[in-house]
């Protein structure tokens, strides 16, 4: 270990950044916090929102969102849609053309409901707007970034935040977000920012290649082993392996008797919900499939929320192989004859 102000620090932290730049497909500051995803929702709401917040709302997280906009005493209003759709551009443009909102909330990767709104087509739409580029776009990416397409730049995105413990495959406890110079420049507008996630000062910091607060020494080390290794297997292969494994859960949810409850062409690369009915409404316990995977060193996810028991969810992210994959399946056909 080493202190967190020594040169050597600094060191780690300036091997770090730039590959977390290649990852975010970016050239802007890529934000460091010992924190979750949970601490740059809050961050983003703190630094950008001086008017109001469009929250677009499709399962638990992107709710949570909205949650923390009222939380910080923004003013917030909610666009939602039925969990397991998409947020899709039109609606969002068409609300935000008025002018009364000064920032808008999206879950690109609803974890809840393995749902991935298109955002890249989202930012266009609202980029094309008379008022679209007053107009702060913040994406929380924390189950997606690094297993899915995410160019911060092409993009022309605002706030976009993930954590270590999803995609990364790093342990839990860090957090990253990727800062356009147009929220750098509106946080310097927004009067009470808060300490800990002021984007201003983490910045300044950021530039002296240390953390604003103490810097999460061990998992910096973590991360930049792991984010060579992401580089060397190269980032859009990275993202094609993640694609090629949700196209075989797919496969395999669909083929016993399971449906998806991702809108068709909207499914998440990184994580799928099926809904627990098999053919004829037949349900499965998770509880029992869980404990059967358990005495084979796997699990699954039960529903999140509301969804529990309804449905179940299969992560298909970070390092895991195909060849992880079907030795699950493999395990869960096994469960499945004994329950038919």
């Amino acid at each position: 270990m080493i202190g967190h102000r020594m040169p050597e620090s600094s060191d780690l932290m300036a091997s770090v950044e730039p590959k977390l730049q290649q990852v975010f497909m970016t050239n802007q500051p890529v934000l460091i916090a010992a924190a979750t995803g949970t601490g740059f929702m809050e961050g983003a709401v703190r630094n950008t929102i001086a008017k109001k917040a469009l929250n677009c709302v499709n399962g638990a997280f992107s709710q949570r969102m909205a949650e923390i906009t009222v939380a910080n005493g923004k003013a917030s209003e909610v666009y939602e849609v039925e969990w397991g759709q998409a947020i899709l551009p039109e609606p969002v443009a068409a609300r935000l053309a008025g002018g009364e909102f000064d920032a808008v909330t999206l879950a690109h990767n609803e974890t809840s409901t393995g749902v991935a709104s298109p955002v890249g087509e989202i930012a266009k739409a609202i980029r094309a707007l008379p008022n679209g580029n007053d107009i702060i776009i913040i994406v929380d990416a924390v189950s997606s970034l690094s297993g899915a397409y995410l160019p911060f730049d092409e993009w022309d995105l605002d706030v976009l935040f993930t954590s270590s413990q999803k995609a990364f495959a790093l342990p839990p406890g860090l957090a990253f977000c990727a800062v356009s110079p147009r929220a750098m420049e509106k946080a310097k507008t927004v009067p009470n920012r808060g300490f800990y996630f002021d984007f201003i000062d983490m910045n300044k910091f950021l530039q002296k290649h240390q953390t604003s607060a103490t810097t999460p020494i061990s998992l910096l080390y973590a991360a930049d082993v792991q984010l060579d290794r992401i580089l060397a297997e190269g980032v859009e292969a990275r993202i094609a392996r993640h694609v090629a494994m949700r196209d075989r859960t797919i496969e395999w949810v669909t083929s016993k008797g399971f449906h998806l409850f991702a809108a068709p062409g909207y499914e998440s690369t990184t994580v799928t919900t099926a809904v627990n009915a098999r053919d004829r409404d037949r349900e499965i316990d998770i509880s029992a499939l869980n404990k059967f995977l358990r005495g084979r060193g796997m699990i699954i996810s039960n529903g999140y929320g509301n969804l529990k028991g309804k449905t179940f969810r299969i992560a298909h992210m970070g390092d895991l192989q195909m060849a992880d994959l079907e030795t699950l399946f493999a395990a869960m056909d096994e469960f499945l004859a004994t329950t038919s």
